[in-house]
């Protein structure tokens, strides 16, 4: 079964189109938190570090099936105003944090190295979602 789509093609749950060099930017990042900071991993870990206000950037997988199982969290980004964005795959996300699996999501608690890029994509995204 396919999940349902939104107008533009993309998973329901999708509120906007993430910029190619955005998303190698979130793997980068995730890639050098993982190595020199924390970063929690799997939809439950990412909705802990929401919840307790501690994730600097949440980053969402596309290609999730069913779309319920990550859904809620753009709408507990927005509510608790923690930057999200989303990346294509699952595969590459868990690839990034160094995991022979793949990852629905994923929350950079800490950025450890990847303070600055971090910083980077916090400006962009917050041009993307108020332009």
């Amino acid at each position: 079964m396919t999940p349902p789509e939104g107008p533009s093609g993309k998973p329901y749950f999708v509120k906007f189109e993430t910029p190619k060099e955005l998303v190698e930017a979130a793997y980068e990042a995730v890639r050098q938190a993982k190595q020199t900071g924390k970063v929690k991993k799997g939809t439950n870990e990412t909705t802990k570090a929401i919840e307790r206000g501690i994730a600097k950037l949440v980053v969402v997988a596309e290609d999730v099936e069913p779309p319920e199982v990550v859904a809620h969290l753009p709408l507990l980004c927005t509510e608790r105003k923690i930057p999200f964005l989303y990346v294509a795959s699952k595969q590459q996300l868990g690839a990034s944090m160094g995991m022979d699996v793949p990852s629905a999501a994923c929350a950079i608690t800490d950025s450890g190295e990847a303070q600055p890029l971090l910083e980077q994509i916090l400006t962009s995204l917050s041009k993307l979602q108020v332009g």
